[in-house]
């Protein structure tokens, strides 16, 4: 490790050297690459963690650009995934990370190895299911879950630790469909660069061992009107199916051939039973449409503004509708159902 590179962050006192050794030692997860997940994946990459592991099931578009630190022009230009593109740059940050970067759709069948393997997991997402899916594996595998989400120039956070706080379960048990996203209400950088840096914070602090330090409540920014309020935390519900009955509902859902529509997207993504061959697809599928590749992915310009992305672990997205009978029936006219 070299130590100079980390010389201001360990003269802060909380860290020093030996905060700084277990950093080094330490292994966090970031799950989704976006606005939150590339600010956090950078600082830690700049604090000298030890490995990381990033996973995204999506690619770099021109909108990204804006809030997403990690990428750039040519990561949008060549259609690259974002956790090919990430991994990349980190590498070019500090190559003394150990890095796992994983393009997957984060499910009830894969995510907990994941979990299980690091000692701390940052949300980096941009939708409830896939949160609260993180919450319920990281409270049943006794792992810190550091929740964030930004919009318009609003943002919150907090840390739910088992055994120790509630979880988000208990703090945000219901999540009002048609609230604002990005695609609807725009978000400005400022408030996710706020809001990811709260986070790594409050991972520093168990990592460094500042445990009793962490924040125990649900902070609020409006980072425009300059205003803030924050939300204490009580002792889990008795009626929270995970702190109270150690039920863990989105682990037990099923994803195969699960549809979804992607929010704020105008995407529908649809998880095929079986790995697809991107060789052999853009030999098919190239008398149907214009066809962009790489190694990664494959994308194809359909008519009536249509395009499909097809992915090598099976999934598919259909973009340019959120109606999911249309995407479905898109879908079958290319693959056996």
């Amino acid at each position: 490790m070299m130590i100079e590179r980390y010389s201001r962050q360990q003269l802060f006192a909380p860290i020093g050297r030996e905060g700084q050794r277990k950093l080094h030692n330490s292994h966090v997860l970031v799950v989704g690459l976006g606005a939150l997940g590339t600010v956090i994946a950078d600082q830690f990459a700049r604090a000298g963690i030890g490995k990381m592991t990033i996973i995204d099931r999506d690619y770099v578009e021109w909108s990204n650009l804006q809030r997403q630190t990690l990428y750039d022009e040519s990561d949008a230009r060549t259609v690259l995934p974002k956790a090919i593109a990430a991994e990349r740059k980190i590498k070019e940050i500090n190559a003394e990370v150990e890095l796992e970067a994983i393009v997957a759709d984060v499910t009830s069948s894969n995510i907990k190895p994941w979990v299980a393997a690091a000692d701390i997991v940052l949300d980096g997402t941009d939708n409830f299911a896939t949160r609260y899916l993180l919450n319920d594996a990281s409270f049943l595998l006794n792992k810190p879950y550091i929740y964030g989400a930004a919009v318009g120039s609003q943002g919150m956070s907090a840390s739910f630790i088992p055994e120790r706080t509630p979880c988000l379960r208990c703090i945000l048990p219901e999540v009002t469909r048609g609230a604002p996203t990005c695609e609807t209400a725009g978000v400005i950088a400022p408030i996710v660069s706020l809001i990811a840096s709260i986070q790594m914070t409050e991972a520093l602090k168990w990592l460094t061992g500042h445990v009793d330090s962490m924040r125990r409540s649900l902070i609020t920014y409006d980072i425009w009107q300059g205003s803030s309020f924050e939300i204490k935390f009580s002792l889990p519900r008795a009626t929270c199916s995970v702190c109270a009955n150690r039920h863990y509902p989105s682990l037990s859902e099923q994803v195969s051939n699960e549809v979804i529509a992607l929010c704020g997207r105008e995407s529908v993504q649809i998880t095929n039973n079986t790995e697809l061959n991107l060789d052999e697809w853009e030999t098919t599928l190239s008398k149907v449409g214009k066809i962009s590749r790489n190694p990664y992915l494959l994308k194809v310009e359909l008519e009536n503004n249509m395009r499909m992305i097809l992915f090598s672990d099976g999934r598919v997205l259909i973009q340019g509708t959120t109606d999911i009978l249309r995407a479905k029936s898109i879908f079958s006219r290319y693959f056996s159902t």
